[in-house]
């Protein structure tokens, strides 16, 4: 069978759209059917697979992917196991001669699809990769030395002098369909869904399909994220994008993002720049995974390996059932473990308050930030965690602690945030619901403390104090 007449296999991984996806573009343009894939290799992803949030999103991402397919006449073709031998087990099955797909940035996977093209290619398939979540690769952004950044601002400000590609244009309308398709799984037989229903929430939180990530990206850009600087920070409001799930599963990519914001003029307000920036952020994050692909699990700075953490179960299970005894963090952790999402400026006060305050280990939290987000991303969550740790890029002043108190006070004023998600503090009075302890009994309106809302794990002071002693013992380390 001649190239242009040969199938030829699209391996879906974290892209999931058919629109903006140059494999999918690649595969059409060559002229024969069209196999579209995926495959559920958790293996293959490492140290780091699905988390159970992110299981619930793809199952359902999945699901709106066949539905796409099909209005062009395609099925998506489900395999669980070992991609490598999976893809050559299609490529006998269809006939097909050539396997496109999109690149993915994590250190295992980077490894394993390095072994799948040499050995596609050396027994005489065609297998090509293409960029289809990133706006610039991270290889292709350096510093004037010709190394990577590690400081945002002038990665992003290099960055913005550079050209951005337009979104890739896919003719769908042109897509074949093989005569006989292979056999498939359907998308339940993977069984990414809980068995128990700690999920409800999340099918009021979202709609985990490309329709609607488009629609909320359009409504944002048409008001040119108007807003956006002023609302983004606070946990009461809708006022941030909520596009993080739909970016790490490539329901949408970032040239959409820019494209949709260049129609409408994304220099005419802060909003709008600030939004961009995020993405900036994003991209950073991956840049930095790319040249550094042991933070996940070590410090960037390495001085950091020598920090005093203090593992202590209690109060890592406190956080995490969202018991502190703070009423942000508590609202935070347990509008995380309902909705699998958590507000982005709460995520730092949480993250805060465990590193600095408790002084757990940084990695517990992205343990635990992994497997329960829908946005679960490696690149982002390991930026986060270092970050907020201090050990990481660009975490000047790498010893600052979040007073969760004034927190929550600057940007959750009316205490709406910690009612929606503390329900047994609804009826303190709103001067002391970010510090019940040190309310009234008028105040309190008959809840008591210790009773039925725990006092604080640790105070702020001594939490703070404690932090910055450690910082001081880790600065003199460095100076020996």
């Amino acid at each position: 069978m001649s190239a242009n007449q040969a199938p030829s296999i699209i391996w879906f991984r974290q892209d999931l759209r058919i629109h903006d996806n140059p494999a999918l573009q690649t595969a059409i343009e060559r002229g024969g059917p069209v196999v579209p894939v995926f495959i559920y290799d958790e293996k293959g992803e490492g140290k780091w697979g699905f988390g159970g949030a992110s299981k619930w999103w793809l199952h359902h991402a999945l699901n709106d992917l066949s539905s796409q397919l099909d209005d062009y006449g395609l099925r998506l073709i489900i395999r669980r196991g070992k991609s490598g031998e999976e893809l050559k087990r299609l490529l006998k099955d269809s006939g097909a001669e050539a396997v496109f797909w999109n690149r993915r940035y994590e250190p295992d996977v980077i490894k394993r699809d390095k072994l799948i093209k040499e050995s596609l290619t050396s027994e005489g398939f065609e297998a090509k990769s293409f960029n289809a979540s990133l706006v610039f690769e991270p290889w292709e952004i350096k510093n004037k030395s010709g190394k990577p950044f590690q400081v945002f601002t002038p990665y992003w400000k290099h960055c913005m002098q550079q050209k951005i590609a337009p979104p890739v244009s896919v003719d769908h309308q042109q897509a074949k369909a093989p005569k006989q398709w292979p056999d498939s799984l359907a998308v339940e037989e993977l069984a990414l869904l809980p068995d128990i229903g700690w999920d409800t929430g999340f099918y009021d939180a979202w709609t985990p399909t490309t329709a609607a990530a488009r629609q909320r990206l359009g409504k944002l850009a048409a008001s040119n994220a108007s807003g956006y600087t002023k609302n983004r920070d606070r946990p009461d409001m809708d006022g941030t994008s909520r596009l993080s799930p739909y970016l790490h599963f490539g329901q949408i990519g970032p040239r959409e993002v820019f494209a949709a914001f260049d129609k409408h003029d994304s220099d005419g307000t802060k909003g709008a720049r600030k939004f961009l920036s995020e993405i900036g952020w994003r991209e950073f994050s991956h840049h930095l995974l790319f040249h550094f692909p042991h933070t996940p699990t070590e410090p960037l700075r390495e001085e950091f390996n020598h920090f005093p953490w203090e593992m202590d179960e209690a109060y890592l299970q406190a956080w995490q059932k969202g018991e502190t005894g703070y009423p942000i963090v508590d609202a935070g952790m347990r509008q995380l473990w309902a909705t699998g999402w958590m507000h982005n400026r709460v995520r730092m006060i949480v993250a805060s308050l465990l590193v600095k305050h408790l002084q757990i280990p940084w990695q517990e939290g992205a343990r635990w930030f992994w497997d329960t987000l829908v946005d679960a991303d490696l690149a982002n969550n390991t930026q986060g965690w270092q970050w907020s740790a201090g050990c990481g890029a660009d975490a000047a002043p790498y010893f600052r602690v979040f007073n969760p108190i004034l927190q929550g006070e600057k940007f959750d004023p009316n205490g709406d945030y910690v009612r929606e998600w503390v329900p047994e503090l609804r009826p303190l009075d709103t001067k002391v619901i970010h510090q019940p302890w040190e309310a009234d009994l008028d105040q309190l309106g008959g809840v008591v403390i210790g009773r039925d809302y725990p006092a604080p794990i640790i105070d702020h002071k001594q939490g703070r104090n404690r932090a910055l002693q450690s910082y001081e013992k880790l600065k003199a380390l460095r100076s020996k």
